[in-house]
């Protein structure tokens, strides 16, 4: 009995190292395979919602309630900077208050600089007092210089955040006071956040810590300020607000919107936008969390040259009903992705984009986006742009020196009328400019008159293929127009209402989507 347990235990045991060694023989030559690394999502915010993006790439870190309308407060005043910026003739223009612009403003609103109708401060004084001390008077009085009246300058800000892609948000008024037409969402926020950043005059002063203004009516011998915003403020390293790798950002409080806050930080080479909606003053840990989450567990990653993947044998690419060689386009955008520590470029998924599907910030002369995908997330976006021909107006001229009695012009040519048979077109030219006595005359210079010969020709080939291109591309372009007039049609918005608000149905549709979730 006892020889037979024996036998059975080597029996066993031989199996054992029998099944251990088929699997090593099976697995030898072969490599490993690791998973790509999972998308961190070990981070929390006390706030209602909450956003952090990466600076260059746009992709979504982590987001909390991000596509849900908030009221914004006075993080509004970063459009109202941004607006300002990008139309104003000069920095030191003089804007002058009105009474307008000091006294209708909400009951209780503060004027932390003392700010009196006629008071006239330069477009520069204004932005400071506008981005470090939250003044709303400040605001109103920017919107009527801007825009010739409020209402004129909250259009312009409705504009402009249709042309970033914003369509959760609206705009009431340039300071963010209390307005049931004024809301945001985090993910618009973010959005018109790295615009505002990416403008370096608005980087320049929201980065500001202090600033003196000059002599006003309150104030004759001027006046200094801080800024409010405590992460860029704070010095001292055991406070809870210091965090030295933020840079710029702007404050909000309203007795509706709560705390809110933008802010811009840079740190390991990397930089990230953080927004805070709706907090109960958590704001500011809620920042710091998003910001080290983002710099702890992202990197970003260079694409340079990956587009030659979408190119074929030949070095073309067809898009829509124009085939590109790969000489003709150039890459434009941010040639980054975001991904976890650890990922690698083969764990990064690119699509072609085309059509009425590019996005909507995509640079002029764009014919097509890659867009990259990590799973389920884009964490990058680059261009292939067409330029325009740097020397089409001297090739031209001397393809129109091909007919004397051409004007030169494209109706001339007979390009646009024929458009393929521009070597038809062209033969009856050639043969009247080339007479049998110019042929003669040439024949009598030698070569380098039927060098000129050629020479003439195939400027003028080259000219009519360019035009040719030139003619593709318009309508390429028009078409990709008219496909976007058609989307923004489809979501309530024509090119002519581009400034007016989301449409009330929108809002609603969007509250009770998101108040089922």
């Amino acid at each position: 009995m006892k020889g037979t347990k024996s036998y059975l235990r080597k029996t066993k045991n031989s199996m054992a190292v029998f099944a251990i060694c088929l699997v090593l023989f099976l697995q030898a030559g072969v490599f490993p395979a690791f998973a790509k690394p999972e998308w961190p999502s070990d981070v929390g915010i006390e706030g209602e919602a909450g956003i952090v993006i990466d600076e260059e790439t746009g992709a979504v870190l982590f987001g909390q309630n991000i596509h849900l309308p908030y009221a914004p407060a006075s993080i509004t005043k970063l459009l109202t900077a941004l607006v300002v910026i990008e139309h104003c003739s000069s920095l030191d223009d003089v804007v002058t208050f009105s009474h307008d612009a000091v006294y209708n403003v909400e009951e209780g609103s503060s004027n932390p600089m003392s700010l009196e109708e006629g008071d006239q401060l330069t477009i520069r004084d204004c932005l400071h007092v506008l981005l470090l001390r939250s003044s709303n008077q400040t605001a109103n009085a920017l919107a009527e210089h801007i825009g010739g009246t409020r209402d004129g300058f909250v259009a312009m800000m409705n504009e402009t955040i249709r042309e970033l892609g914003c369509v959760e948000s609206n705009f009431a008024n340039p300071s963010g006071l209390n307005d049931e037409d004024q809301y945001v969402s985090a993910y618009d926020m973010a959005i018109i956040g790295k615009a505002a950043f990416e403008n370096e005059t608005l980087l320049e002063i929201s980065s500001c810590k202090r600033y003196r203004l000059p002599a006003t009516i309150h104030n004759p011998e001027g006046a200094g300020m801080t800024i409010e915003h405590k992460l860029l403020n704070t010095t001292d390293p055991a406070s809870d607000t210091y965090y030295p790798a933020a840079i710029a950002g702007k404050t909000g409080y309203t007795s509706i919107a709560l705390n809110t806050l933008v802010t811009c930080a840079r740190d390991n080479g990397r930089g990230q936008i953080a927004v805070i909606l709706k907090s109960n003053w958590t704001h500011y840990s809620d920042t710091i969390a998003l910001m080290n989450f983002g710099f702890g567990k992202f990197q970003n990653l260079d694409t340079s040259g990956d587009e030659a993947t979408f190119f074929g044998e030949d070095d073309s690419l067809q898009v829509d009903d124009t085939v590109y060689k790969r000489a003709e386009l150039e890459v434009s955008g941010v040639r980054m992705v975001t991904v976890p520590l650890g990922a690698t470029l083969a764990d990064v998924e690119k699509q072609l984009v085309t059509g009425e599907d590019i996005y909507i910030q995509a640079p002029k002369g764009a014919v097509a986006e890659i867009r990259y995908h990590y799973d389920d997330r884009i964490v990058g976006r680059s261009y292939l742009v067409s330029p325009p021909p740097q020397e089409e107006e001297l090739v031209e001229v001397g393809a129109g020196e091909m007919n004397p009695d051409s004007s030169g012009d494209e109706s001339s040519s007979g390009t646009d009328e024929t458009e393929g048979n521009g070597d038809k077109e062209s033969q009856p030219q050639n043969k009247e400019w080339l007479s049998p006595e110019v042929i003669e005359t040439l024949k009598k210079i030698g070569p380098i008159g039927l060098g000129a010969v050629a020479l003439v020709g195939v400027s003028g080939v080259i000219g009519l293929m360019i035009k040719k291109k030139r003619k593709q591309r318009r309508e390429a372009e028009e078409r990709r127009r008219e496909k976007r007039r058609q989307r923004l049609a489809e979501i309530g918005y024509s090119e002519e209402e581009f400034n007016r608000m989301v449409e009330e149905r929108f809002r609603r549709e969007k509250k009770e989507d998101n108040s089922g979730k």
